[in-house]
């Protein structure tokens, strides 16, 4: 009874202690001060550059926020270790000011009091709260709280210098070594991660996912990727009478034709529809054109020089030249002079915005869809970037840029008709070959 009585007296003196208000003033004021610094961290980690860049040069409410919050973001480590720090200096006094306050109060139960009371405190209103209000609007948050995180990383910064070199001395005993920099992301990663994770959560279009992805990956494409093989060029003998190269001219779908003189490697120049229909014409000046006017007409007069890059070229740069050249038509070569093929502006466009087709272009690549068994039957010329467009798959194109390439790759042989591969989680059959050709394959998933 009397150490019932003694322990009321105790807490009575204690709670009319004015000291005992202060402390516990004070460790309300830590947890406030650890939930800012828990809501900082997290704001200014998960905010997008991008979109803190986009509010700034928007001059909107906040634009001078979000460049402190820009600034602060250049040096993730000095900003992440002055944040971390002034969290764990508060948390931490906020535990010790707690725990000696609830042991004056209750005794030695005091300290297991005030682990479970600052454990619930800390978790609820010092991290999980204000963590979860940041990660709403992280970029609205970060602007705001740019200028006080500031001045505390600036006031710790020499202590997050010494820590910083603390951890890397003891990483690299134990041979780790920490660049600066060195795992963060390209932009061009960001917004290619961004645009397939919009697209898995039904809030971008598969056409619209396409159209970015196929002009942020141009720099890593070659012309050789895209380019309409020598086998498949139309091309006219510059010797021809004039008359067959009008009548070749006009019954061609193109209006650009390479002309070739002894033999198709050699190339002398470049036929343009209208530039010959214009010379055609001021033949006709005195009403008729006579045979002899055909026969002494230079089709060279009216071809354009020939414009030839290397296979090795990326279409980026192709698309600049392009521009800068104010022309549509280029003829790819191999490292020996070689002709290997043809490229079109337009041909960089379609991997950009997919398909371009006028009304006299021929379907090339029917709609893909599969048999009742999940095959796909496709061309073997068929590129695996527009059968991966076309069926939204993920196979390589590293090594081969079409199906048939990619087969004989991984087969490390020409399959004969039949024969049957699996590989990268999809069944291959050969279902038409010529000579050495696979002309047509049936894919479907295992």
């Amino acid at each position: 009874m009397d150490n019932t009585l003694s322990e009321a007296a105790t807490l009575g003196a204690s709670l009319s202690d004015p000291s005992t208000w202060i402390t516990a003033g004070v460790i309300l004021f830590l947890l406030l001060c650890s939930g800012f610094f828990s809501g900082s961290e997290t704001a200014l980690t998960a905010a997008s550059r991008g979109k803190l860049r986009a509010i700034a040069d928007r001059g909107e409410v906040g634009a001078k926020g979000a460049e402190r919050a820009l600034a602060l973001k250049e040096d993730n480590e000095r900003l992440i270790g002055g944040v971390l720090l002034g969290n764990n200096l508060v948390n931490i006094l906020a535990t010790s000011l707690a725990t000696s306050l609830l042991t004056v109060i209750l005794g030695e139960s005091g300290v297991a009091v005030a682990t479970l009371v600052m454990t619930a405190l800390v978790l609820i209103f010092a991290e999980v709260l204000p963590k979860t209000y940041a990660i709403n609007d992280p970029e609205t948050t970060a602007a705001r709280i740019a200028r006080p995180v500031g001045a505390v990383v600036s006031v710790l910064a020499p202590i997050v210098t010494l820590v910083r070199v603390i951890v890397r001395g003891v990483l690299r005993l134990f041979g780790v070594r920490i660049e600066a920099g060195a795992n963060m992301l390209s932009v061009q990663d960001e917004i290619m991660g961004a645009l397939s994770i919009g697209h898995s959560e039904g809030v971008v279009e598969k056409e619209h996912r396409d159209r970015l992805l196929g002009a942020l990956d141009l720099h890593e494409r070659t012309v050789e990727e895209i380019m309409l093989h020598r086998s498949g060029i139309e091309m006219i003998d510059a010797d021809l009478p004039a008359g067959e190269i009008l009548r070749l001219c006009l019954n061609s779908n193109h209006t650009r034709l390479p002309l070739y003189r002894n033999h198709q490697e050699n190339i002398v120049g470049v036929l343009h529809a209208k530039d010959l229909l214009r010379a055609m014409h001021n033949l006709l000046d005195d009403g008729k054109v006579e045979q002899a006017e055909f026969d002494g007409f230079d089709i060279l007069s009216v071809a354009m020089k020939p414009y030839f890059i290397p296979e090795t070229t990326t279409l980026d740069d192709q698309m600049r030249n392009f521009l800068r050249r104010h022309t549509h038509f280029a003829l790819v070569v191999d490292e020996y002079g070689a002709l290997r093929g043809l490229i079109t502006l337009e041909d960089i466009l379609e991997e950009i915005v997919g398909e371009i087709t006028d009304e006299f272009d021929v379907p090339d690549a029917p709609v893909l869809t599969p048999d009742a068994q999940g095959n796909y039957v496709v061309d073997g010329s068929m590129t695996i970037r527009d059968f991966n467009r076309a069926t939204d798959w993920t196979l390589p194109d590293e090594e081969a840029n079409t199906i048939a390439g990619l087969v004989i790759h991984e087969a490390q042989t020409i399959p004969v008709e039949g024969q049957c591969f699996s590989f990268h989680g999809v069944r291959f059959e050969v279902a038409e070959r010529e000579k050495n050709r696979l002309t047509r394959l049936k894919i479907r998933r295992l």
